[in-house]
């Protein structure tokens, strides 16, 4: 039985990889609903989930991917990847009216910009605040700071350790499930309910997966003009994190 399961599920990796995902969405939306009566949105509880069972995965099998080291599961690995990963960002934009997304105008354009340096300048307080004095490890950490993408992509450019960028991983992640979490809570009092602010707070926070979770729970209308600018931020944060950022970074504390 097992060993037909696993010729099946290594055979058609993609389709078993939904099927997993699947029943991961399912039960953390029954988790918010049984436990949190929907205040905690279940894209925060799967993503917590996926965070375990990624750990769960790499001490079991002893390598590097965590669940995509198991052959049963290795088709999580093309689901995850980025490419899909990119579609999915992507796909969002087709839900967007133009002419709302028009009337943002240069706010949008100002929000993602103060994004992007606030998220910057806080990461890199953390990590002066943890010891870290060197301006590769600082602008990485900063870089994790603004996404859990940004950190590495800046990392690899400019030469960082494994181990800061794991840790501007995490403090991306960190970043995204706060969001995912705050946002419903805070939108009434910061007047997200409509297009033309959701622009403005996808480029403020510009995390995909947090601001697409938070808005998922506050308006899924909301969710395609989010996104849209938070696929930008990210883009943005790829560009300045090797850049201008690190240069910055190095003239202020020096190496």
């Amino acid at each position: 039985m097992i060993e037909a399961l696993s010729k099946t599920t290594q055979s058609y990796g993609l389709i078993a990889s939904f099927a997993v995902i699947g029943v991961i969405m399912w039960v953390s939306y029954w988790l918010s609903d049984k436990l949190t009566r929907g205040r905690l949105h279940g894209s925060a509880i799967a993503i917590f989930l996926g965070l375990l069972l990624a750990y769960v995965g790499g001490v079991v099998s002893g390598g590097q991917k965590g669940l995509v080291d198991l052959p049963l599961l290795g088709g999580l690995g093309l689901l995850g990847g980025a490419m899909l990963r990119d579609f999915a960002i992507a796909a969002t934009a087709f839900g967007v009216n133009m002419r709302e997304l028009r009337e943002a105008g240069i706010a949008g354009v100002i929000a993602l910009l103060m994004g992007v340096f606030s998220s910057f300048i806080a990461g890199v307080a953390i990590a002066l605040a943890f010891g870290y004095t060197d301006a590769v490890s600082l602008t990485t950490i900063g870089a994790g700071a603004v996404t859990y993408i940004v950190g590495p992509v800046t990392g690899a450019a400019i030469g960082a350790s494994s181990d800061v960028m794991a840790l501007s991983i995490a403090a991306g992640l960190v970043k995204s499930i706060v969001v995912m979490i705050a946002t419903p809570f805070l939108a009434p009092y910061i007047g997200l309910n409509n297009p033309r602010t959701a622009v403005i707070f996808g480029g403020l926070m510009g995390t995909s997966s947090g601001v697409a979770g938070g808005l998922a729970a506050t308006d899924p209308r909301l969710v395609p003009y989010g996104c849209l600018t938070a696929a930008f931020y990210t883009a943005l944060g790829c560009l300045l994190g090797p850049s201008l950022l690190f240069l910055a970074t190095r003239a202020v504390v020096g190496g």
